[in-house]
């Protein structure tokens, strides 16, 4: 009964980082989730004897998360061709924003430190370079380790990852939550869409700043990519004389970027994300999908 209590409390300690690593690998909390206990079941699964011959069950549910988040994310991408509208990662709150009632499941996802920027850069990553990326660089797995997640060499997955980076240097607005300003600038951002301020939005934008947003079919957003400062600043005001009666309020997304939040009555209508390079902001991300809101419901 001992062992066995044990083992519950090491897999327990464990969803955490699984979360985190699922999340990280397929952009949404619920499929981490869903990943992550598809991982405790098969552990579970085993006979008792092959059980109890996994010495550390954390790295063994670390590779079978990360064999089914790699199979989720394959069969994934048919799905997001087919999606209406831009795909975008879920925002995570940071901490302390997350929802009253919000699960420990769900808050587990939290404490990853990855900015949301570099989960929009991570969408341009195939499969296979994504995987051994994210269990590379957030999880500090050797290619002998990741060669059993992604069924590769190490060798080859050292050239999957030398590609990752190339990819992720070659992204915008990743690290932007390093900037120093950034907090001011996206207050000052938040405060412009509040007041529909339209002269001040396009003096905080960068003249060829880039706006995606994700309604997943379900509400209205911009389907394609709006590009440059004065179409942006003109689509942010125009949401804000739709929505006169939203509430918009600076947030803390995890990693420790910020962004704002807007609400329509009791319910989250939206959360934006930026990208900050230079003192000005090139990207902004928009959440209107409301499966991908639920952790701020």
């Amino acid at each position: 009964m001992g062992s066995m209590t044990a083992e519950l409390l090491e897999i327990d300690g464990e969803r955490p980082r699984l979360l985190g690593l699922a999340y990280q690998m397929l952009g949404t909390a619920a499929d981490a989730e869903d990943a992550v206990q598809e991982a405790i079941s098969r552990f579970y699964a085993l006979p008792v004897q092959d059980r109890a011959a996994v010495h550390r069950p954390g790295a063994w549910l670390m590779r079978t998360t990360g064999r089914i988040a790699l199979d989720v994310l394959k069969s994934a991408r048919r799905k997001r061709e087919l999606y209406v509208g831009e795909w975008l990662p879920e925002p995570i709150p940071g901490r302390g924003e997350e929802a009253e009632g919000s699960s420990p499941e769900s808050y587990a996802v939290l404490q990853t430190e990855v900015s949301y920027g570099l989960m929009v850069v991570l969408e341009w990553l195939s499969p296979a370079e994504r995987a051994v990326f994210v269990l590379r660089e957030s999880f500090g797995l050797g290619f002998s380790e990741t060669s059993e997640v992604v069924l590769r060499t190490p060798g080859a997955c050292r050239q999957l990852a030398t590609e990752a980076r190339k990819k992720i240097q070659a992204g915008k607005a990743t690290r932007g939550s390093e900037e120093a300003g950034h907090a001011q600038l996206v207050r000052a951002f938040a405060e412009a869409c509040a007041t529909g301020d339209i002269a001040e939005l396009t003096r905080l934008l960068d003249p060829s700043v880039e706006l995606r947003s994700d309604g997943g079919g379900v509400v209205s957003a911009a389907r394609r990519p709006v590009i440059a400062a004065e179409n942006v600043a003109k689509m942010l005001v125009g949401l804000r004389q739709k929505f006169p009666e939203a509430e918009v309020e600076p947030v803390t997304l995890t990693g420790g970027e910020h962004g704002a939040l807007f609400r329509l009555g009791e319910e989250v209508g939206g959360v934006v994300a930026c990208g900050v390079v230079h003192g000005v902001i090139e990207q902004v991300w928009i959440m209107r999908n409301p499966e991908k809101l639920r952790l701020w419901q």
